[in-house]
């Protein structure tokens, strides 16, 4: 049996699953930022920005999809000329045939994505968000008719029903009886228009996703053997499970902050980093982000983080970490995001593998960052 063609949109149902939309933050813009979503994929290619060198290098690959960290299209577009930056991109992209889809700030909050590849770089040791986010979630209760359960659970769980943390497919069923008395004009399931029945019935319990909500109820309808479904949906705030933005741990030994600061530049290849707090200040829990995490500096320090490390601090963001106590290591934007482009080029193709798709992802490895020091 050869392996399975995919499309674009079923690489962005992929991405979906693993770095769910609704995790972005919303001025963001992620997804597919240009391509036909029916387009067939057999070559992809991954990198931080989308920009004319890496939608040539996708080209030249043959592949028809390149998956960057930072979006194309931030906002509504006045005209589409090769005169402006963005538009030179998508007149390339639209030439070329090469689909360019987004994964940001939902990349940055996945459970595994950017700030745990981060995090797992500087060898924190059990790290967890550093803003966790609370994740809407309903729990469905269906009454079944016994014999029928395995069937309707399947369903659900197919659809994206039943998944608690790193768990999947998992249930709670309760036996009881049922009891209904169909109406004229009814065609039941079980038992006569007009009788009063009494069936042997199971309360069926999943964990729904608020997103998946539409797909998981649809399937329940198609598959339950009932005419009439009885079910009920519960509303609930759990926390999702390894989700937030940023990453809080510690090192498995103290260092000063100024090994430490050296240990983070060896890390991520940076040219310098900038530090702020004294050298031998002692560090042993500490936070980071991806990017741009100064708006992060208080919840770190308020959570007991020694040091956070991200990038784009400004002068006044540093003199209020000072005044709190909180050292900080700006290793920049680039080099506190590139990782991402190995590590997503490796999970997609674990992915792709799992699911016996002919599709091969590259990393595009020509990037570097704007700012040099002199």
């Amino acid at each position: 049996m050869g392996k399975l063609k995919p499309r674009i949109h079923d690489l962005i149902g992929l991405l979906n699953t693993q770095f769910p939309p609704e995790l972005a933050e919303d001025w963001d813009n992620v997804g597919l930022q240009v391509g036909d979503p029916g387009r067939a994929l057999t070559q992809g290619m991954v990198a931080l920005d989308p920009g004319i060198d890496a939608v040539s290098a996708a080209h030249a690959v043959g592949a028809q999809v390149l998956v960057t960290h930072h979006p194309l299209l931030f906002r509504g577009l006045k005209q589409l000329t090769p005169e402006d930056e963005a538009g030179r991109v998508i007149w390339s992209a639209v030439k070329d045939d090469v689909a360019v889809i987004s994964v940001h700030t939902n990349l940055d909050s996945a459970s595994v994505g950017l700030n745990s590849w981060l995090a797992e770089r500087l060898e924190i040791q059990d790290a967890e968000p550093l803003r966790p986010v609370a994740g809407s979630f309903l729990k469905l209760v269906v009454f079944v008719p016994s014999g029928h359960e395995a069937q309707v659970s399947e369903a659900l769980f197919a659809a994206g029903a039943g998944g608690v943390g790193h768990y999947d497919q998992c249930s709670f069923r309760i036996p009881g009886t049922g009891t209904f008395r169909p109406g004229e004009g009814t065609n039941p399931f079980v038992g006569r228009p007009g009788h009063r029945e009494e069936v042997e019935e199971l309360r069926l319990e999943v964990l729904v996703p608020q997103n998946r909500l539409g797909r998981v109820l649809d399937r329940m309808f198609k598959t339950h053997p009932y005419e009439e479904v009885a079910y009920d949906l519960i509303p609930l705030n759990n926390q999702l499970p390894g989700v937030g933005l940023g990453r809080i741990g510690r090192l498995e030994k103290p260092l000063s902050l100024k090994n430490f600061a050296g240990g983070v530049k060896d890390a991520l290849d940076c040219d310098a980093v900038r530090v702020v707090g004294a050298e031998d200040v002692v560090v042993s829990k500490v936070a980071v982000c991806g990017g741009s995490g100064a708006d992060l500096i208080r919840t770190a320090h308020r959570q007991g983080a020694d040091v956070i490390v991200t990038g784009d601090v400004k002068y006044h963001e540093a003199r209020s970490a000072e005044a709190m106590g909180i050292a900080i290591v700006d290793a920049g934007h680039f080099a506190t995001e590139h990782l991402m482009v190995a590590a997503l080029t490796e999970l997609l193709n674990q992915s792709v593998k799992t699911r016996g798709w002919d599709l091969f992802f590259d990393a595009f490895t020509q990037e570097t960052d704007p700012f040099r020091t002199c």
